[in-house]
């Protein structure tokens, strides 16, 4: 199949932050596009403000009969009625990752991997080529604050891409420069051990085009292993190939310089919080100066960069009280995010409200959870979201708690959360988790910001 032959197209799932953004592509350039999706979501309404026809039910009377090709995400289970009557009918399906590689078969690739990093590279990446002029293509996995979307196009034919290795998906794609910023286990519903995901990624390495460039985090486990010609490092320290130097911070902000061998820029100015994303955009940086951006377009640019929705997001941010609200969902991940927020706001006390996700993943995680959870003062746990998953016996937020030495914690349902946090004391609160958590967002913060009773908390978004 080629790009050209597609005039109709219709996504199951199409309210996946992956599968919106092709929705959209498709859409702006001129293709017939709806879907289905079981939820309404704020970003369902957007698409469908956008002209896309979405219903939520599954309804084989009300769908396309004859589109040119139907995208469907692994999410979606295979007895679906939809995507049985396609596959009854012989229609052309792909899951994602395919139409992914279809549509950047031809183009310059900038593919960003990793068990966590990724999103918020891919959108620093993709904000400054957008921001300097250069331009691009982008494919996000999250919503950018600067743009409030996951996509846009450009007439420059280069593609920055979220590369996921769920289901290893990613092996579909052909980077002309890769980046593998973690290679933690996750996914193991997917991958059985943490050695059969390393080798994926080892595997997305030798998907390189030729003479393309890998950029890695540095001391990944398996470092060695990875493939390629051209294979760079990056840190927040010196040791790396491209490297974040005399790092400080300065009213909330992060300032450092940016160095490589041969080349480094001054007075660097990040207003995204946690020390990892300091991270993120030297890997940023890095593939912008493998581009030719100049130095002071990058320091422009990172400097207008306000960040990607739900990665250490400022909900709140007051002289009394901070709310934060992340995806965080792996162990290392709410380690970064707690730890970044005790370095911006040490002086206060930290409440974490946490939504486990997955049964098989609180299963493998329980203690990497709860010790990254006991890094706060007060932890609040929501039962475990089990998205695709159907219970597992005796797996509950009560395995986490169970295994938690230091900080205060109780299980509470969702509808619960408002009233019990009327009772305490909240200056620091952080919101964490990749499920439905995010409905709890609005609620707090209009909460939080009425009873403040100090400067007026300025909401960020």
């Amino acid at each position: 199949m080629e790009f050209k032959d597609i005039k109709t197209i219709y996504f199951i799932g199409i309210g996946g932050i992956g599968m919106s953004a092709l929705a959209r592509y498709f859409h702006f350039h001129g293709a017939s596009v709806s879907g289905y999706d079981k939820t309404a979501t704020t970003l369902t309404h957007e698409l469908e403000k956008e002209g896309i026809a979405i219903h939520y039910q599954e309804d084989v009377d009300g769908i396309p009969k004859a589109p040119d090709l139907v995208v469907y995400t692994p999410a979606v289970p295979g007895d679906h009625k939809e995507l049985v009557y396609y596959r009854q009918q012989g229609t052309p399906l792909m899951k994602r990752s395919e139409v992914l590689g279809l549509i950047t078969n031809s183009s310059f690739n900038i593919c960003v991997a990793g068990t966590h990093g990724k999103t918020t590279i891919t959108t620093m990446i993709a904000h400054i080529l957008r921001h300097s002029g250069y331009g691009c293509n982008a494919f996000l996995g999250g919503i950018s604050v600067n743009y409030n979307s996951n996509y846009w196009s450009d007439k420059r034919n280069v593609c920055v891409v979220e590369a996921d290795e769920y289901d290893r998906s990613f092996l579909r794609l052909r980077p002309n420069i890769a980046v593998i910023s973690a290679m933690d286990a996750d996914h193991l519903d997917i991958y059985g051990t943490a050695a059969a995901v390393e080798q994926a990624f080892i595997d997305f390495s030798g998907c390189l085009k030729p003479d393309g460039l890998l950029l890695s985090h540095k001391g990944l486990k398996r470092e060695a292993d990875l493939k390629g010609d051209r294979h760079e490092t990056y840190a927040a320290a010196r040791g790396a190939d491209f490297a974040a130097a005399d790092l400080r911070i300065d009213q909330g902000d992060y300032l450092f310089r940016f160095e490589s061998a041969d080349w480094s820029i001054d007075k660097v100015v990040l207003s995204m919080g946690g020390r990892h994303n300091v991270e993120n955009v030297t890997a940023a940086i890095a593939v912008a100066h493998v581009l030719g951006i100049p130095g002071d377009k990058i320091v422009e640019a990172v400097a207008a960069f306000r960040g990607v929705k739900r990665r250490f997001e400022y909900i709140v941010k007051g002289a009394r009280q901070v709310y934060i609200d992340d995806y965080a969902h792996h162990p290392e991940e709410l380690r970064a995010l707690i730890t970044g927020a005790r370095e911006l706001f040490g002086d206060k006390k930290c409440t974490v409200i946490f939504q486990p996700h997955l049964f098989t993943r609180t299963r493998d995680f329980a203690d990497g959870f709860a010790g990254s959870l006991d890094l706060a003062d007060e932890v609040y746990l929501l039962p475990v979201y089990p998205a695709r998953e159907q219970p597992i016996a005796g797996v509950t937020s009560e395995l986490i708690a169970a295994k938690m030495k230091k900080a205060r914690v109780t299980i509470v349902d969702r509808s619960k959360i408002l009233p019990t946090l009327k009772k305490e004391d909240i200056e620091l609160l952080i919101t964490a988790g990749a499920g439905d958590i995010d409905t709890l967002v609005e609620p707090l913060r209009q909460w939080l910001q009425t009873r403040t009773t100090g400067p007026p908390a300025e909401g960020q978004s």
